[in-house]
């Protein structure tokens, strides 16, 4: 059974870090490549970054770059996302998402206020 188990959300104050995790489990992690996405109320979910699975190429979203990182670890089957100076417009569920051609995995998200 494929999981994808998102942890770390929560309520920070602006200008504050959050580390989430994703702990996966139920098919091959180190041949996917690993994303967080997120999601805000009513607004589409995005693209937060990306991390290829034998090179760990890094890809983000631009208003992301200079303070996210997104890393993995194979042999504990876990994606990071450390995110550094959070603003209030970060609010949203962060979501894992594991992929190859033709077959993609969700988890539930885990939830990130950022809120004074």
């Amino acid at each position: 059974q494929v999981r994808l188990v998102e942890s770390g959300g929560g309520l920070v104050q602006p200008g504050g870090s959050l580390r989430l995790s994703c702990a996966a489990s139920g098919f091959a992690f180190s041949s996917y490549t690993m994303s967080w996405y997120r999601q805000a109320p009513g607004k589409e979910r995005e693209l937060v970054a990306r991390i290829t699975s034998v090179s760990s190429r890094t890809t983000y979203a631009d208003s992301m770059q200079d303070r996210f990182t997104i890393s993995r670890d194979n042999a504990k089957n876990t994606v990071y996302l450390q995110m550094n100076s959070l603003k209030p417009e970060d609010t949203a569920v962060y979501l894992c998402n594991a992929g190859v051609t033709g077959i993609r995995y969700w988890g539930q998200g885990t939830q990130v206020t950022v809120s004074s």
